[in-house]
């Protein structure tokens, strides 16, 4: 089957990456296209929403929209509007093409929401109105995405890349103490991670995921001078990002992938939150590996059966 692959691809964000990477390897048996914000080979760039957008091969993507079998939205939490209601008018705009082809559409693995704005609630309901199947990755979206719509059939699952890291099989040793942060984080966040890491007794390490970022680059020098025997550690593939956590004795991070990292190998952690509501905030409460890969295998079972499905529906047209 031809799948159209929509996500926040190509932005250099190690945890959207390593999205792309697990449905790319769980789902090899599919013919895949990707919409990409740097587009390589077959991939294709995003719809424009913005002037500069434009100016890149867009009709390439509608061409792509119009042959697929199926658009898949590819996990993340793309309908929020906490930064910006762009954001929602982006997505949104990829499933109303989908939607206008006639085309069937997957939300698979999605966190939804926090939503401050109005036009980013209804923005979501529009597109979510016509999924052909939903799942999501923790509670918290599993109540907004069914807020959302009367009558959506919603599956809760949890973060895929949770099964990818899992499967690396990693042995740990706590050696170091990693801080993750975030370009974004407050003030509250620098004077916490030297806290902890100076209490922690251990060589800190800072490990960016987000590392040709220059925010990231400035918010990591600034770590460094306050802790400046860390070592900064730039993490561009998931299997680095599992080895370094793998090195650790614990985890303080501002990034949703690093403590997805954490809860795959065991390895104790706390969030720094960014606001009430955000991603960091919906990680479950447990810790059992077992449970939450049930909820990820669960989920891709449903998905693979829909797209099971929808072979069987073509072949009768």
């Amino acid at each position: 089957m031809r799948l159209l692959l929509v996500g926040n691809y190509g932005v250099g964000n190690l945890g959207d990456e390593a999205l792309l990477a697990y449905f790319l390897s769980r789902f090899a048996g599919e013919e895949w296209q990707i919409v990409s914000a740097a587009p390589r080979g077959t991939d294709v760039p995003r719809l424009p929403c913005g002037i500069r957008s434009f100016l890149r091969p867009w009709w390439r993507t509608v061409r792509a929209f119009k042959s697929c079998d199926a658009v898949v939205f590819g996990g993340g939490t793309l309908f929020t509007d906490i930064e910006s209601v762009h954001a929602c008018v982006l997505w949104w705009l990829h499933a109303k093409v989908a939607g206008f082809f006639g085309k069937p559409v997957y939300f698979a693995f999605q966190g939804v929401g926090p939503f401050r704005t109005r036009v980013g609630e209804m923005l979501a309901r529009s597109a979510f109105r016509h999924a052909s199947f939903f799942s999501v990755r923790d509670a918290s979206s599993l109540s907004r995405a069914k807020s959302l719509v009367k009558n959506l059939l919603v599956s809760e699952g949890f973060d895929p890349v949770f099964s990818l890291l899992q499967d690396l099989n990693l042995s740990v040793s706590p050696e170091h103490f990693a801080i993750i942060p975030r370009f974004n984080a407050t003030e509250e966040f620098f004077h916490q991670a030297q806290e902890r890491a100076e209490a922690s007794g251990k060589p800190a390490i800072i490990l960016s995921l987000h590392p040709d970022d220059p925010r990231e680059i400035v918010f990591s020098q600034r770590l460094q001078f306050l802790l400046p025997r860390a070592v900064f550690r730039p993490v561009r593939n998931l299997r680095d990002l599992a080895q370094a956590v793998a090195s650790c004795g614990q985890v303080y991070t501002a990034r949703y992938h690093g403590a997805i990292a954490a809860l795959a190998l065991g390895v104790p952690f706390e969030v720094f939150s960014l606001g009430e509501g955000d991603k960091l905030s919906t990680l479950p409460s447990t810790r059992d590996g077992a449970f939450l890969r049930a909820l990820v295998d669960a989920a891709e079972e449903a998905l693979r059966g829909c797209f099971a499905h929808q072979v069987a529906k073509n072949m009768t047209h």
